[in-house]
């Protein structure tokens, strides 16, 4: 299992403020999960952005950004940023705050 530390440390340093954060190995990477849901991942050359259905159309438009899939099955919701277009607070900044704000409204999973 891979995680771009820069990618990772990058995404720490903007959620330092967060009170309710845990790091959690998972999807091929490291996840950030924020008030007990998932919210970001980071794996080798990509981060995992779960945006929610309503960002989703808008966020694939975006250069560097495709659809998760799993089990080929697309992840409505969920996408795939390349580190390509990440190299900017600013760019980054964009996608922790759309997960963050969909973090807001999305349900967290069952505990097993």
């Amino acid at each position: 299992m891979a995680v771009n530390e820069k990618i990772a440390g990058r995404i720490r340093e903007a959620l330092v403020t967060i009170k309710k954060l845990e790091e959690k190995k998972m999807f091929r990477g490291m996840c950030f999960m924020v008030n007990g849901k998932m919210c970001i991942c980071v794996s080798d050359e990509e981060i995992m952005c779960r945006v929610g259905p309503d960002k989703y159309e808008e966020a694939l438009e975006k250069n560097g950004c495709r659809p998760m899939i799993n089990n080929g099955k697309t992840m409505k919701g969920f996408v795939f940023v390349d580190e390509s277009v990440l190299k900017t607070k600013k760019e980054l900044d964009y996608w922790i705050q759309l997960c963050l704000a969909f973090n807001k409204k999305a349900k967290a999973s069952k505990k097993k």
